[in-house]
């Protein structure tokens, strides 16, 4: 793995590329396709991000479909929302792993609405404004945040507990994340907005992957964007700092599909893995892959078994 008034152009533009011009269905891929039986003609292309965790779920979506006699074609690390949205879009892939809050900050072009920050709020916002012929599925309890996390010694050092505190002293220190974090509403754009936070300088990592969590242990950045699921947040004695204006509103997981890709069997195995996914089990399987370096097929399979499911 928003608290969002406003988004960068890049965010924008991704969004008014998902938006439909008046075609017909037959310009349209998106458009076209009977909901109840697409899915079971051809099979069901899984995408997800470049980190380790969404293609953990995807892995996770990718075999609890296949246990059902759905047949599935794996296309993960496919990279940032900006990419995998389009490939949502051209029909390259059906279905991902997406977390709810950051999915309605990348689609609204005038900012998530003030006061929507609860998993249930977040969802029903959503859904105003997700791409005609994509929908989502049942959302989990499983939450994955952004955050900006620091070490024990930076924390003592300026007095940091939550993002508040950092405006006095950011002008001093290095922000590491992945390179989108310099355009998006939920990086640079709305730390200054929300809470007046600017750095002295941006260092372009992985979305919260090694190559940041490396870069602060090791002291090459003072703070950086990490996932709240990430084990090396209490392996390391990270801190992570409050969010009191909700920068980053609720972080659910949830299915997200093309309609033409779904049917009864697609929703209910999604839904069942939905219904078994939570924020601590989550973490638990992920450090199987991040700290154990078990594969993520490996993992997933043992998710599904644990939570009868295979």
């Amino acid at each position: 793995m928003s608290r969002i008034r406003t988004i960068g152009a890049a965010i924008a533009g991704v969004s008014l590329a998902l938006s439909l011009t008046a075609c017909g269905a037959d310009s349209d891929p998106l458009a076209s396709g009977d909901s109840n039986s697409s899915a079971s003609a051809s099979a069901v292309t899984v995408g997800s991000a470049n980190f380790a965790e969404s293609e953990l779920l995807a892995e996770i979506y990718s075999q609890a479909l296949e246990s059902k006699g759905v047949q599935v074609k794996r296309q993960f690390n496919i990279g940032a929302r900006e990419l995998y949205l389009k490939a949502l879009q051209d029909g390259s892939i059906d279905l991902l792993p997406e977390y709810n809050g950051a999915l309605l900050a990348a689609l609204s072009t005038g900012g998530v609405p003030e006061g929507v920050s609860s998993p249930t709020d977040v969802l029903a916002a959503l859904k105003k404004v997700l791409p005609t012929g994509t929908e989502v599925l049942d959302q989990s309890a499983a939450e994955d945040k952004d955050t900006l996390t620091v070490t024990s010694a930076t924390a003592t050092k300026y007095n940091l507990k939550s993002i508040e505190d950092l405006k006095a002293v950011a002008p001093t220190l290095k922000v590491g994340a992945g390179p989108e974090f310099q355009e998006r509403y939920q990086g640079l754009k709305g730390l200054e907005s929300v809470y007046g936070v600017k750095f002295k300088e941006f260092k372009a990592l992985d979305a919260g992957g090694p190559l940041t969590m490396k870069a602060l242990v090791d002291g090459n950045i003072d703070v950086g964007n990490i996932f709240s699921t990430d084990s090396g947040i209490a392996t390391n004695k990270l801190v992570v700092l409050e969010d009191p204006k909700n920068l980053y509103t609720s972080q659910n997981v949830i299915p997200l599909i093309r309609t033409e890709a779904k049917n009864d069997k697609v929703s209910a195995a999604l839904n069942a893995v939905s219904a078994k996914l939570t924020t601590e089990n989550l973490t638990t399987y992920l450090a199987k892959v991040q700290v154990d370096k078990q594969d993520s097929a490996t993992v997933a399979k043992a998710f599904l078994t644990d939570n009868g499911l295979l």
